[in-house]
């Protein structure tokens, strides 16, 4: 899908513009299990999983955001999924674990701009000021009325996951959000 750029009139007559980029598809893949398993995924996957609550890391074209103490949705490019199950399941044998694809459910769309915030909390609980909800940032949560995974990759840029049928309920939220600031 193409980029959109939605400009909008502010109060004082100013421009803002906020745009919505669909993300190309991605691997993506739920990753379950106690630390040893983390230990050793994490050395598979080029990337220590991350162990505080609501962090990410990045490693290369990887990373992995701590969904749980036990879970962690692993994101890479769409042509590393065969590479990753491979290396993971080569890394962990018969440890106890669980690798799921969930690429093909879940698509991501990314908010950037000075008023990403501002747009994703007209339907998300969420304080998104940047001293509260810093870079690197990630938690499962809610947009309207839809189950989402929220990142924060840079300090006005958000990347956000949702499952495949409900993407065009949040890409319609997000665009009468940007429109009404």
């Amino acid at each position: 899908m193409a980029d959109v750029l939605a400009e909008m009139m502010l109060p004082a007559d100013e421009v803002l513009a906020v745009k919505l980029r669909d993300v190309p598809r991605a691997a993506q893949f739920v990753f379950r299990g106690g630390a040893l398993a983390a230990s050793a995924a994490g050395a598979a996957l080029g990337l220590e999983l991350p162990s505080v609550a609501c962090t990410s890391v990045r490693g290369g074209e990887r990373a992995a955001l701590w969904q749980g103490p036990d879970e962690w949705l692993v994101l890479a490019p769409a042509e590393q999924a065969a590479e990753i199950e491979r290396d993971v399941a080569a890394a962990l044998g018969d440890v106890p674990h669980a690798l799921v694809g969930v690429g093909h459910r879940n698509v991501a769309v990314e908010v950037a701009g000075a008023r990403a915030a501002d747009v994703l909390n007209a339907g998300c609980p969420l304080d998104l000021d940047l001293a509260v909800f810093p870079v690197g940032m990630c938690t499962r949560t809610v947009l309207g009325k839809v189950q989402i995974v929220l990142w924060r990759t840079g300090p006005q840029v958000f990347y956000v996951t949702v499952w495949r049928s409900f993407y065009p309920y949040v890409r319609a939220f997000l665009t009468e959000a940007g429109m009404r600031l």
